[in-house]
């Protein structure tokens, strides 16, 4: 019952990160705050489709 999801930037939009999540437990989307390479800081990344 886990699927693969894509975290992308929420300043440039692109995918710098994939994770997996149990779709029962964990309805709402995922958000972490993560490093950008593309920014060169760390910024929140929300969760995509991969």
């Amino acid at each position: 019952m886990r699927e693969q999801i894509g975290l992308a930037c929420e300043d440039c939009g692109r995918k710098n990160y994939y994770k997996d999540r149990n779709k029962k437990q964990k309805t709402d989307k995922l958000r972490l705050k993560k490093y950008c390479r593309f920014d060169r800081k760390h910024t929140w990344h929300k969760e995509v489709k991969p």
